[in-house]
């Protein structure tokens, strides 16, 4: 079991009723600044609460409000989605960023409270509470990032993103700040290799954090491009359509691969549904997917370990993908856009892409994932670690943050 877990992973596996109880006599929240400059750990992945998740006949027939957008609302109305950063916002952006490389504070030690941001700050409150409980995304332009350099970009996104969320790992290596970019992994190896290091195209997903940032730094030569769709409209349209698939996904009977990124004494997988109501809250719909995950457990399944993929499930799989598609919301990003997405009530997919040839730079995102905990805002979650500051994430033992400027 990771060090600071909250939940006997073995029990919820089974489905008995979570034990709660701790490894280390410290929490995630008040971790080892030896180890976690800020004194908070990524609390990482675990399984559901299964004693709480609902069946499928308490889901909603159709949903409403605010976070149930179309592609028509947006696609001609820029200014309903996209801010320009202003002169004064990117000043002020820079004199913080400059202020905070003077001090010398590791990248991993930025918060808030030593990244001040008074006006730009405000903007960035309201932007949340749109991310968390309304259309769920933003696209920012005209961020510098051609003009101030890595460590600067680094820093002036990470300081950013401070105000919607508390930074987790991405991945084993600790990697709070990720880099999109194709390092030449083959795609084709699904159960060891992460999609985002590749120039294949990914599929809608949702990753695990509660919110998603994307700096474009260098474009790629064709390809790369965005596409985003609303959960709710998609559940709406599967209830319409398809309600045996809507049915399927509430099930908690799909494995999810952790990739060989776990901590001592954790399982290989991960057995939950692909929709959640909330464990109080509002009750809203929430949706944790990622098909990479799903399709890259044979390993384990060829040995009877788990069960292999239905013909059910492959059918349920490529319905919801095509919904995703005919719905999507469609959005180039270039060089200075940060693009933030809501996790919980959106999903967003790649296209392929293909690089200029050398020495032209290779495309390069930089990436953040961000959690909002339950006790601030953030959505009910039926996981162990729902109050947790950094909850969600890839923790492996007590692997320390990084903030690489480059990929590694």
């Amino acid at each position: 079991m990771a060090p600071g877990v909250l939940v006997d992973e073995a029990a919820t596996q089974a489905g008995a009723t979570p034990v709660f109880k701790h490894k280390n006599a410290y929490h995630n929240q008040d971790a080892p600044r030896d180890i976690f400059p800020d004194g908070i750990r990524t609390s990482g992945q675990h399984p559901p609460l299964y004693d709480v998740l609902k069946p499928y006949s308490e889901f909603p027939t159709e949903i409403s409000g605010p976070t149930v957008w179309k592609r028509e609302d947006f696609v001609n109305n820029p200014e309903r989605w996209v801010h320009p950063f202003t002169d004064e916002e990117v000043q002020e952006l820079s004199d913080t960023a400059d202020a905070f490389i003077a001090s010398g504070t590791p990248l991993t030690g930025i918060s808030k409270e030593n990244f001040p941001l008074p006006k730009l700050g405000k903007v960035l409150t309201e932007l949340r509470d749109d991310l968390l409980n309304g259309k769920g995304f933003i696209l920012f332009k005209r961020f510098p990032a051609d003009v101030w350099g890595a460590h600067k970009n680094a820093v002036a996104y990470m300081g950013l993103g401070t105000y919607l969320g508390y930074f987790i790992s991405q991945n084993g290596r600790g990697h709070v700040l990720g880099h999109v970019k194709d390092v030449g992994d083959d795609p084709t190896q699904i159960h060891t290799v992460r999609i985002y290091r590749t120039a294949a195209r990914q599929f809608f997903h949702a990753d695990d954090g509660d919110i998603v940032g994307l700096l474009c730094v260098h474009r790629a030569q064709e390809g790369g491009e965005s596409d985003i769709v609303s959960v709710h409209h998609v559940w709406n349209t599967l209830q319409k359509e398809h309600p045996d698939v809507a049915e399927l996904l509430t099930k908690p009977i799909w494995y999810f691969d952790r990739k060989g990124e776990i901590s001592e004494g954790q399982e290989e997988w991960i057995r939950q549904p692909i929709v959640y109501i909330e464990n109080g809250g509002k009750g809203r719909v929430y949706c944790k997917w990622d098909p990479y995950y799903v399709k890259s457990l044979t390993r384990f399944s060829d040995k009877g370990l788990i069960p292999a993929l239905s013909e059910e499930q492959l059918r349920a799989m490529q319905i919801l993908e095509e919904t995703c598609q005919r719905l999507a919301l469609h959005m180039v990003l270039e060089v200075g856009d940060i693009q933030f997405l809501s996790n919980a009530h959106l999903l967003h997919a790649r296209t392929a892409y293909r690089d200029f040839a050398p020495p032209a730079p290779r495309r390069h995102l930089l990436r953040l994932w961000l959690a909002t905990p339950e006790s601030e805002g953030g959505w009910a979650l039926p996981m162990p670690d729902s109050n947790e500051k950094k909850r969600g994430g890839v923790q492996v033992n007590n692997t320390p943050p990084k903030a690489p400027l480059d990929a590694e």
